[in-house]
C-alpha cells in the first residue's frame, strides 16, 4: 500500500463561485486561483500524485498555462485519475478534512462525499469527507481562506 498526502489553501475573495469537491455552494465569496480554485479536489489531486510518486498539481497542471485558466477542478482530478491508471496504479481510498470557518459544510458533506466517490470511480465507502472551522485563529478563522487536506492509498495493479 502507498499513501500520499496533499493539502491546498485559497483566499476567499467576492465575484468567484464557491466550489468545494465538485459542488457549488451558495455562498457570497469564493476561492481565488488560476483554476476554480477547489481545495478540496486539489488536495486529493496532490495526495494521490504523492502515494504514485508522480510530482505534484504544479507541475502537471501549472498556473503559468492558459489551458488551466478557470478550468473545474474535477477535470484536473479526471486527468490525474488516468495518469494513475497509465502507471499501474489503482486508488483504494481517500480522507479530506476541509478547514473553513464560512459557510457551513456539514450539511453538504455527502453530497461532495458522493462527487468525488463518482470522479474517483471508487465506492462511496472508500471517500471520506470532514469538516472543522478554525475557532476563529489565522486567516481561515477569519474567513478570508478555505483550505484542505486529503490523504489517499493506492496500490499497484498486478
Amino acid at each position: 500500500m502507498l499513501f500520499g498526502i496533499g493539502y491546498d489553501i485559497h483566499r476567499l475573495v467576492e465575484n468567484r463561485r464557491l466550489i468545494l469537491g465538485g459542488v457549488v455552494f451558495d455562498y457570497h465569496l469564493g476561492l481565488l486561483g488560476h483554476s476554480d480554485a477547489d481545495v478540496v479536489i486539489h488536495a486529493i489531486c496532490d495526495a494521490l500524485l504523492g502515494a504514485a510518486a508522480l510530482g505534484d498539481i504544479g507541475e502537471h497542471f501549472p498556473d503559468t498555462d492558459v489551458r488551466w485558466k478557470d478550468v473545474s477542478s474535477s477535470v484536473l482530478l479526471l486527468k490525474v485519475v488516468h495518469l494513475l491508471q497509465e502507471s499501474n496504479f489503482k486508488i483504494n481510498n481517500v480522507d479530506v478534512i476541509i478547514l473553513a470557518q464560512k459557510p457551513k459544510i456539514g450539511v453538504r458533506k455527502q453530497e461532495i462525499r458522493k462527487n468525488i466517490a463518482q470522479l474517483l470511480c471508487l465506492d462511496v465507502n472508500r471517500v471520506n469527507i470532514k469538516a472543522t472551522t478554525m475557532e476563529g485563529v489565522d486567516a481561515i478563522g477569519r474567513g478570508e481562506a478555505i483550505a484542505a487536506q486529503s490523504i489517499a492509498s493506492l496500490h499497484e495493479n498486478t
